[in-house]
């Protein structure tokens, strides 16, 4: 059985969870969120809780047990505090600033590249760090919107330029040698 997939999903306060069946409605301060489950999980909502339960000997509902289970958990997460993933801009010039809802951003190319915001997903611009935050209740959403605006400009492994998660680390390569070094005379 799942270690994961065991644990209740508990309900803070200000949440309501409503379980139809397979579709579940997450609502809270921060939005609403549905999603349909596959048919192999069963949801059983008690009083401040909600447990995700599968059958053992099928080893498809034994892999969708514990995703599931974290996927309503990330879910209740959302609409309770939110997620957020921060960018970050490296590169002589390189910038982001907020039209109106819409991103603009300033990568070295010969034009601003606009980014438009979808439904529950949301901008801060930080000009003095170069960071951006992308905050939202799916945390699915969230990443992929971040991931998006990441593949505008990756961060290159020369000079570090470009446009790279917090967290992230970039392997940096060396140059070219100079000249002179190990050349001929």
């Amino acid at each position: 059985m799942s270690r994961i997939g065991r644990l209740p999903v508990t309900i803070p306060a200000g949440v309501q969870v409503t379980v139809d069946g397979l579709n579940v409605t997450v609502k809270g301060p921060k939005g609403e969120l549905k999603r349909t489950f596959h048919p192999l999980v069963e949801l059983k909502h008690e009083e401040n809780a909600v447990t995700v339960s599968a059958d053992q000997t099928n080893p498809v509902a034994h892999a969708l047990h514990g995703t599931s289970r974290a996927v309503l958990q990330n879910m209740v997460t959302g609409v309770s505090t939110g997620f957020t993933r921060i960018l970050e801009i490296n590169g002589v010039g390189y910038r982001a600033e907020m039209d109106g809802n819409k991103l603009m951003m300033y990568v070295g190319y010969s034009h601003p590249v606009p980014f438009e915001p979808p439904a529950g997903i949301s901008y801060e611009v930080d000009l003095k760090t170069r960071q951006v935050k992308v905050n939202g209740a799916d945390k699915e959403l969230v990443g992929q919107i971040a991931a998006d605006i990441r593949k505008i400009r990756p961060p290159e492994p020369y000079l570090g330029k470009g446009i790279k998660y917090l967290e992230e680390t970039i392997r940096r390569k060396a140059g070219k040698a100079g000249k002179g070094k190990g050349g001929k005379k």
